[in-house]
């Protein structure tokens, strides 16, 4: 594939600066830091594409190749719909073990429809995190929001000042024409379809418990969310701080369940923060080992078997985050297929069985013993809470608890 883009010897912020896909295809391969604009900046202006490439031991000709073929696969996709009259905007952030062979698969089940209409997606990855999409949530009108939005997380879909201003308008409708969600996800433990038809949820991200039996010191194993708050767990547990959309669905079900004073102790409980893929090795480290550690329970699969690191599921639930779309009304018809594709069989098991996030969709197996159940604020909580005032809240105890100040 003959490159007509750049030259492996621009500048790391000159290309990101012309191809979007460069900035995601570098922070997928392990270039976190570009991630801050202010970074992206700063590394990007005194390192050539090559030179970064070699640092990190990445092959220079597979990357490039992988670049082009991600920008012109977006310019014919441009080019294909560039006549048509009418438009949908399709936006998403998805949970990075997924967002490629769902996008694939969303390209495929692209590659035989007609529509009359352009349809224009950006599916980024989550590690690249929420900053690009709340500026632009700000400073646009309903009429320039995506049609469909897909996320985890509180943050987005309920803050007043970003999609949450629109639910009042009843601005949303849930398309996926689900008369009733997985069994997992429908019984006498928890409902999670939103009574009022506006949110539609596609998957979730559980987080449960890594524990390093090593480190227990005479401590039990513990089993519980409760357990992880006591006081013989105090400086040692790694929280997914970094991973905003699960901390904050802890941050949420802790205090609905324990209240301040659970946050408090989830502060002092905190040893420190790691990544996911941090945290399944934390057990070869000299020092700083961390007891338990919370993740997604798609990293608990990448332990080693016969180590010391054993996977719980919490008695009381994995708390989840939801990973929510929204589907403007009144483009009902145009969207109500697209819908349907996110919401199918096909994509629930790419979430289910690739990611390890359990699927919503009743016809997927999501390979979850029955005895695992999970923990899920409620959309009455949520009704009657003002979800994004209450995670800043929440933020601000667990941030003193971490100090010492309380």
């Amino acid at each position: 594939m003959k490159n007509k883009y750049f030259d492996i010897k621009d500048k790391i912020y000159d290309i990101t600066e012309k191809y979007d896909e460069a900035l995601e295809l570098l922070i997928s391969v392990g270039f976190d830091k570009i991630k801050d604009e202010n970074m992206r900046r700063a590394i990007g202006k005194s390192i050539t594409l090559e030179d970064a490439l070699k640092l990190k031991k990445i092959n220079v000709d597979t990357f490039v190749a992988q670049l082009v073929e991600r920008i012109e696969n977006n310019e014919v996709r441009l080019n294909k719909s560039s006549n048509k009259k009418d438009s949908v905007k399709i936006a998403g952030i998805l949970p990075c073990p997924v967002r490629v062979p769902l996008t694939e698969a969303f390209e495929d089940w692209l590659t035989d429809k007609n529509y009359d209409f352009h349809i224009d997606y950006e599916l980024k990855a989550a590690s690249m995190g929420i900053d690009w999409l709340e500026d632009t949530l700000k400073s646009q009108s309903k009429d320039d929001l995506p049609d469909i939005f897909i996320s985890a997380g509180f943050d987005l879909f309920f803050d007043k000042k970003l999609f949450g201003k629109y639910k009042s308008e009843d601005m949303f409708e849930d398309l996926t024409g689900f008369n009733q969600y997985n069994e997992d996800f429908h019984n006498d433990y928890i409902k999670l379809e939103d009574p009022n038809k506006q949110y539609s949820i596609i998957g979730v991200v559980p987080a449960v418990f890594l524990v390093n039996q090593e480190e227990l010191k005479g401590r039990k194993i513990p089993s519980s969310w409760e357990d992880i708050l006591k006081e013989e767990f105090e400086n040692s547990v790694s929280l997914p701080i970094g991973d905003f959309d699960l901390f904050n669905a802890i941050l949420l079900n802790i205090y609905k369940t324990y209240g301040e004073d659970g946050v408090k102790r989830l502060g002092k409980s905190l040893q420190r923060s790691m990544h996911p893929s941090e945290m399944v090795k934390s057990h070869i480290k000299k020092t700083d080992k961390p007891v338990v550690t919370i993740m997604p329970y798609f990293f608990t699969k990448m332990v080693k078997k016969g180590g010391p690191m054993i996977a719980v599921w919490p008695k009381d639930g994995a708390i989840i985050s939801p990973i929510f779309m929204l589907t403007k009304k009144d483009k009902k018809d145009k969207l109500k297929p697209i819908v349907e594709f996110f919401a199918s069989k096909e994509i629930g098991e790419i979430l289910s069985h690739n990611g390890k996030f359990p699927s919503v969709n009743p016809k997927v197996n999501n390979m979850i013993t029955k005895e695992n159940k999970y923990m899920w604020i409620g959309w009455d909580y949520i009704k009657e809470h003002d979800t994004s005032s209450l995670i800043k809240e929440c933020e601000a105890i667990f941030n003193r608890a971490v100090k010492g100040d309380v």
